[in-house]
């Protein structure tokens, strides 16, 4: 059962291309080419670990071997996700001892640097925090559009979704084309959040402070955290066009269904036959 789910993964990663098309069809391909695998392994070794190491498996004794196997993985998969936190409690903790300003009508951080930042920091509720560098450098409709595309990320809830993808990705470092992926994921989240902002703002002006923002970024731990630069400078054309030229959402975007990632859980369904 191991050996099948990290084939299988290994094979659907690496025949994996960047799909083509908008940004919610992009998503969709995109997520289930980065989730899939390391979630079939997940749900393998876990099906394992449940099973024991007493009884039968299709006529045969089950041994200790793959029980073990299996424990060092899932016991690795969960000392990555205990990393994970750690990382992500040490940038929410930094972030809360910023002190607290109104801007816009609302409460946000503001972090004591000449850099222009402005990003989401926390978990479920994140929290906003601007630099002093963004205060003083945009002009106030600039500003309005970086606030807009924050709000974006806060209403996808993209600090809590990428924690457990970013999870994913360190577990799964070792299959083919996961920074790819994940680069990937990281792009479409800013062009996720980019369109929401264009539907609030003027595209021009949000464009304008991406060109101000990207070029002055600095450097904020990706987890637990969401902000306006977080995608590479050499892929910033390629949002401010998303934003100069946007498109309709299509209905293709159905081929992708999550119900593909039940496939996953199978593993799961050969605990019924465990005797």
């Amino acid at each position: 059962m191991i050996i099948s789910a990290i084939t299988i993964a290994y094979w659907l990663r690496l025949s994996a291309s960047i799909p083509d098309g908008n940004w919610q069809l992009r998503w969709r391909k995109t997520l289930f080419l980065f989730l899939f695998p390391p979630l079939l392994i997940f749900m393998t070794v876990t099906a394992i670990v449940c099973m024991g190491t007493q009884g039968k498996m299709g006529g045969m004794y089950t041994g200790s071997f793959s029980y073990i196997i299996a424990l060092i993985i899932l016991g690795s998969f969960n000392i990555l996700g205990l990393k994970q936190a750690f990382q992500g409690w040490k940038s929410v903790k930094s972030a809360r001892q910023c002190p607290h300003i109104h801007l816009a009508g609302k409460p946000v951080r503001l972090l004591q640097t000449n850099a222009l930042f402005a990003g989401q920091m926390g978990f479920w509720q994140p929290e906003l925090v601007v630099s002093q560098g963004l205060l003083e450098n945009l002009s106030p409709a600039h500003l309005e559009s970086v606030l807009a595309h924050e709000q974006g990320h806060y209403l996808y809830r993209d600090t809590f979704w990428f924690f457990w993808l970013g999870w994913m990705r360190s577990c799964t470092a070792w299959l083919p084309k996961t920074e790819a992926l994940w680069q990937e994921l990281l792009m479409l989240r800013e062009l996720r959040a980019d369109s929401y902002a264009a539907s609030q703002v003027d595209p021009l002006t949000l464009a304008e402070s991406l060109l101000l923002v990207v070029s002055n970024q600095t450097l904020i731990s990706e987890v637990c955290c969401a902000a306006l630069g977080s995608s590479a400078v050499d892929r910033l054309e390629q949002r401010i066009d998303a934003l100069l030229t946007p498109t309709e959402p299509t209905s293709e975007m159905q081929i992708q269904s999550w119900h593909l990632f039940l496939l996953a859980f199978l593993p799961l369904v050969t605990v019924i036959f465990h005797t």
